[in-house]
């Protein structure tokens, strides 16, 4: 009876998605696909995404995730520039693990975004899910980052975050965002391995 119900809400809420969310949807899948394979169009559908997302979250009160939203269409823009540029040896930059600064960077930016987006959002907003909605931001503000350095940490971030978040988006109505995120989920683990596969080849070339 439990699955009956959950299915029946699930089904509700798909066919009330908007059109809005569903384009932004298509283009977050064709965003993700294309950072799994190292794909320069990663920024330029991330950037449809995001605007569309900005929006979305706002009506949906999930402000952390709208901030997010922001910072994405920020970083999409640098990481189309980084990910773009040549060095002086007319290379593009390679896919690299994190060094020990970096994964300390990336700590401190986790920590210190959470404290941050759950102080504002409990004192200045209604967020009914301040913890999550902190959490998941700032999860996602590491891997963003990280994927702009091309560093393949980030879909370890990725990977976290979207398990978190689908069951969030299903809370907040948000049904065919919630599939977004499970096929993030499986676009994650396969872009982890995939680019574990290119580093160990330069490596050993």
């Amino acid at each position: 009876m439990l699955t009956i119900n959950i299915f029946s809400i699930f089904y509700q809420n798909l066919i009330q998605t908007s059109h809005i969310e569903f384009v932004a949807v298509i283009f977050g899948l064709l965003s993700v696909w294309y950072a799994r394979n190292e794909n320069l169009l990663v920024y330029p559908t991330g950037l449809v995404n995001v605007g569309l997302y900005v929006y979305i979250c706002f009506i949906a009160k999930l402000y952390a995730d709208m901030g997010i939203n922001v910072f994405y269409f920020i970083m999409s823009i640098y990481g189309w520039y980084n990910w773009g540029r040549k060095d002086e040896n007319k290379k593009h930059i390679s896919i690299s693990r994190c060094t020990i600064k970096q994964h300390l960077i990336s700590l401190f930016m986790l920590g210190s975004s959470f404290a941050i987006l759950y102080y504002i959002l409990t004192e200045y907003t209604d967020s009914t899910v301040p913890v999550l909605d902190s959490l998941t931001t700032a999860i996602f503000i590491v891997g963003m980052w990280l994927q702009t350095l091309k560093k393949i940490e980030n879909w370890i971030y990725w990977i976290i975050g979207d398990s978190i978040v689908i069951p969030l988006f299903l809370y907040k109505n948000l049904a065919f965002t919630g599939i977004q995120f499970l096929v993030f989920l499986g676009i994650a683990l396969s872009g982890y391995l995939e680019w574990r596969k290119k580093i160990k080849h330069a490596e050993n070339n």
